[in-house]
């Protein structure tokens, strides 16, 4: 018997199986090898070859429709700029989950090591690991909520000096380290939103202090974007019919402060701001039942303002 891990498999089959297939469709879609090898981050030689069609990869992959969409997906979130290396990254991810679970990856697995036959793949899966996949959707959420805010000018207008953020807890969400949002901030950049980097958990304490105090009051509401206070922002979300609350700038015992302020209102304000105070730039949140859902209520509200 030959001692096998899983994890060779992926390394040594899965892996060139994608980037050969990966090569191919890139190139189809007049990618040029140099970019393609930095795409994959693989030698322009190794492109050449794939292109080529002297390796092909394993046929167990190769002919799998669920491998050649996941490959289709990423080949054209790439040519179209909807999709970045942490997106495919994680496409690619799941496609591996997929086949360890009695898939093409297994099949290998059993058929290298014959005791394994008919155990389950039990070696591989573990059952769904539900915070896992609880942490992995609200990152997935923030992060096309992101896009979503960087994409609308009248959102972009209304960042403030300081920066917006964009944040999405998880459910029952007790500490800001269950809160994700984007480190550093979105700042504006010679006219252009800049993000520094994907969302992370734990990376603003302001945004989770919000958004932790409004679920306080209303689980449901898990999601928060911050703009500039302005008048015209204040009077869309009123002409929008979006309830409302103000509450003082300073940062001491605001968790506290605004816990009890949300209690207090009837309906759960889904707009909370600040008029600024020495030192601190007037901001508002609004918040939604997820991040997206707070960037389009934000977004829907200014635009009609326009209308």
């Amino acid at each position: 018997m030959t001692l096998q891990l899983p994890s060779e498999i992926v390394v040594e089959r899965f892996l060139p199986t994608v980037r050969s297939m990966l090569a191919r469709a890139l190139d189809e879609r007049g990618f040029a090898q140099k970019e393609i090898a930095s795409r994959l981050g693989i030698s322009q030689a190794a492109v050449s070859k794939y292109l080529s069609g002297k390796q092909t990869g394993e046929p167990r992959f190769v002919d799998n429709t669920q491998m050649q969409a996941t490959i289709e997906a990423i080949a054209e979130g790439f040519a179209a700029g909807t999709m970045d290396d942490y997106e495919a990254l994680t496409e690619l991810l799941e496609l591996i989950r997929a086949f360890e679970d009695r898939g093409p990856i297994c099949a290998i697995h059993e058929a290298e090591m014959p005791a394994l036959a008919g155990m389950g793949c039990d070696l591989c899966v573990r059952g769904h690991d539900t915070i896992l996949q609880a942490e992995r959707d609200v990152l997935r959420t923030v992060r096309q909520a992101v896009r979503l805010f960087v994409n609308t000018p009248h959102l972009v207008a209304q960042i403030p000096n300081v920066g917006s953020n964009i944040g999405m807890a998880l459910p029952d969400a007790t500490r800001p380290t269950e809160v994700a949002a984007v480190p550093g901030r979105i700042h504006v950049v010679r006219g252009q939103a800049n993000v520094p980097s994907n969302p992370e958990f734990g990376a603003s304490n302001h945004v989770a202090t919000t958004i932790r105090s409004v679920m306080a009051a209303d689980q449901t509401l898990r999601g928060a974007v911050n703009l500039k206070t302005s008048d015209r922002l204040l009077a869309a979300v009123e002409a929008a019919g979006v309830a409302t609350a103000r509450f003082d700038a300073t940062y001491e015992n605001r968790q506290e402060r605004l816990t009890a302020l949300v209690a207090d209102c009837e309906p759960v304000p889904r707009v909370l701001y600040h008029e600024g105070a020495f030192g601190i730039e007037p901001i508002t949140y609004i918040f939604g039942e997820t991040a997206v859902d707070a960037v389009e209520t934000a977004s829907t509200c200014l635009q009609a303002a326009t209308e």
